[in-house]
């Protein structure tokens, strides 16, 4: 492969998490400073706004990155790094459909279900990463951390906050 070729793939790599990101942002953008989410009853954990843009750039870009090293070292998607490039997109799929079910839906609930599922793709994930590739599931790592940690503040609000459905009322 041609340099401008790595170069090109590198940035596909980080192109494809990041973009996941921001479609995130731009569909829940007005939702994150709206009242529902201001006068939700959250852990004294939770971060300032500002900390999560910063926190997912660096997180998705790192991602690319790893998901490049598994493509490279373990021959695309047709040799090793086809079942874990599969488990790479399948998390990353879960990640993006988080946030509209959080800040879009108001549903806590459900999205406390698509993240402990995105725990498990991503356990499983850095754990087949480190089959074609150890330094990627390393790199793998901080993210792991801080989906375990947003988790956690999911939880803390689905706990908090009594969830009204039509249904209910």
């Amino acid at each position: 492969m041609s340099l401008l070729s790595n170069i090109a793939a590198i940035a596909g790599s980080i192109l494809i998490p990041n973009s996941v990101g921001w479609l995130g942002a731009i569909s829940t953008r007005k939702e994150v400073t709206g009242s529902w989410y201001q006068n939700l009853s959250k852990s004294s954990l939770t971060p300032p706004n500002w900390v999560f843009p910063v926190a997912w750039t660096s997180l998705y870009t790192t991602m690319g990155v790893a998901s490049y090293l598994v493509y490279s070292s373990g021959n695309g998607f047709s040799g090793p790094a086809k079942i874990p490039l599969a488990l790479y997109g399948t998390q990353l799929a879960l990640n993006g459909i988080w946030s509209p079910l959080f800040f879009v839906a108001h549903r806590p609930d459900l999205s406390l279900l698509d993240i402990l599922a995105m725990d498990a793709f991503v356990a499983a994930t850095i754990y087949s990463f480190a089959e074609v590739n150890k330094t990627a599931a390393l790199m793998l790592l901080p993210y792991m951390a801080w989906i375990s940690f947003a988790t956690y503040l999911n939880f803390s609000v689905w706990r908090n906050n009594p969830i009204k459905t039509a249904i209910m009322d």
